[in-house]
């Protein structure tokens, strides 16, 4: 069972930065897609970055197309988002997500969380202005 841990959240100034941390364990398989998403409080949830593990492909959300950088360290099996010139807009919950399944069949978009089976608890980002 693919168990996700995501840290590193924490409140900080419009502008600065933070780097979350998403550690994966209990799974010997592939992880073909991994990926970050968010949730603000009364929105959707909506997909901030993510990676195409066998193309290493990094898609982004327009959102935060320049500001965050998704990347993996595979010998410690951690996914991390570097966050920088975060604004308010960018509070929310944060989730890390896996896909130990190939959907490049399905057809589906770039940043599509159909390709996720496994999601993380969550841990919060507060930007304040």
């Amino acid at each position: 069972q693919v168990q996700l841990l995501e840290s590193g959240g924490g409140s900080v100034q419009a502008g600065g930065s933070l780097r979350l941390s998403c550690a994966a364990s209990g799974y010997t398989g592939r992880y073909y897609y991994m990926g970050w998403f968010r949730q603000a409080p009364g929105k959707e949830r909506e997909a901030v970055a993510v990676l195409y593990t066998l193309s290493r492909s990094e898609f982004y959300a327009d959102s935060v197309k320049g500001r965050f950088t998704i990347s993996q360290d595979n010998a410690k099996n951690t996914l991390y988002l570097q966050m920088n010139s975060l604004k308010p807009e960018d509070t929310a919950m944060y989730y890390c997500a896996s896909g130990t399944v190939n959907m490049v069949a399905r057809g589906y978009p770039a940043l599509d969380d159909r390709r996720f089976n496994y999601w993380g608890q969550g841990t919060q980002v507060t930007v304040s202005s």
